[in-house]
């Protein structure tokens, strides 16, 4: 871009080429005398191209006219969304937040991925996780809990469990904030708070309509919590996330949110904490060796495994040179009995994952698909 181009032309410019760099996310930072455009691809942050010195207010103002939000207000958030056309004539939902810096307005554009719930055996699940996960599904009630930090992927999961069940004969019933994935036969209901429609109230209402299969888009507050862990007492197979650390801490954070520990065993909840790795790059990953030492510091602790083929990255221009092209998954599974918790909520000592998250990170580097520096940067003990 230079002073002639017209800033609208070099937006639009910038968000195609994006999608095509597979960006999830485009952030519009102010500095003091221009704006930085950083992309988040695979889950890092990538420096983009910049506009020049004065095209950063004419270029927050556009993408705020786009996303019809008030050019005028800059003093306090604001959310909006516009459709982006890509050159095969689909539409792109691109999701815009605005928050006011001390330097100006910092804008996030989030590209929305196409509209498709993935299959349950395309998570990435080991054979006998993924055998776990279905029992689970099969079940009349009970919960099942998706968990992780933000990014972690757990929409998609709380989808592709939502596909795998036999919509037409069942009731399947969702509140969410907002719905994402519109599924064919079920019934999903979107949190709307200028109508006083939040979690708990939808839940209630939801709940006199019969459901088979609740899903809750997210477990915020106690009140939900609770709403939820009774349903899957009362007859009812409950899908839910949790913003946690890993399968363990879910526990603490819903007993912290006022859900008592005897209602929360009696659920019989199948605990899934998940991560998202970045994938190695096939075309410029090298093979490497890796000492005890390493495997030692990494948390392995049963020697050098023999039929390992760890790689590590390189870069290279398919990879944007960062050594990593896509992200995989990989999950640790607890599921809870009924005499999982004592009264106080403590977790039975003889209750662990097998395998554990760090486990599942590490069968990976064995296999090729990720490196030991990602599991250290992303899977913490």
């Amino acid at each position: 871009m230079d002073d002639s181009t017209p800033i609208t032309e070099y937006l639009l410019s910038m968000v195609e080429a994006a999608i095509l760099a597979r960006a999830s996310d485009i952030h519009l930072e102010p500095e003091e005398r221009q704006c930085r455009v950083r992309w988040r691809i695979d889950g890092c942050l990538l420096d983009g191209p910049r506009p020049p010195l004065d095209g950063r207010d004419r270029l927050i103002s556009s993408v705020k006219i786009m996303a019809q939000l008030d050019i005028a207000e800059k003093r306090r958030p604001q959310d909006g969304r516009f459709d982006f056309p890509l050159s095969d004539g689909t539409l792109r939902d691109i999701r815009v937040s605005s928050l006011p810096t001390i330097r100006g307005e910092k804008l996030v554009l989030r590209i929305m991925a196409p509209a498709q719930a993935l299959p349950l055996a395309a998570l990435g699940l080991e054979t006998a996780q993924l055998a776990h996960l279905q029992r689970a599904l099969a079940r009349p009630h009970g919960m099942v809990l998706m968990t992780g930090p933000t990014g972690s992927g757990k929409t998609t999961s709380l989808y592709a469990c939502l596909q795998s069940l036999p919509l037409d004969g069942i009731n399947v019933c969702s509140v969410e904030d907002p719905v994402e994935i519109a599924l064919s036969g079920a019934n999903q209901v979107a949190v709307c708070e200028k109508s006083q429609l939040d979690f708990p109230n939808a839940l209630r209402a939801l709940l006199r309509q019969d459901p088979d299969v609740i899903m809750v888009g997210e477990m915020r507050d106690g009140v939900t919590a609770d709403i939820a862990v009774k349903a899957a007492q009362t007859g009812h197979l409950v899908l839910s996330s949790v913003h946690t650390s890993g399968a363990r801490a879910t526990l603490a954070r819903l007993i912290n949110m006022g859900v008592a520990p005897f209602n929360l065993s009696s659920a019989q909840p199948l605990i899934v904490s998940q991560r998202l790795l970045r994938r190695l790059c096939r075309y410029c990953r090298r093979p490497v060796c890796l000492t005890l030492s390493a495997w030692r510091g990494a948390g392995w602790d049963d020697g050098v495994p023999e039929a390992a083929s760890p790689y590590e990255a390189h870069g290279c221009a398919e990879c944007q040179h960062t050594g990593y092209r896509g992200r995989l998954g990989v999950f640790e599974l607890l599921p809870l009995a009924e005499n999982a918790l004592n009264a106080r909520g403590e977790l039975n000592p003889g209750l662990v994952c097998q395998p554990t998250l760090r486990q599942a990170a590490l069968a990976k580097v064995m296999q090729g698909e990720t490196s030991l520096s990602e599991v250290s940067a992303v899977v913490m003990d």
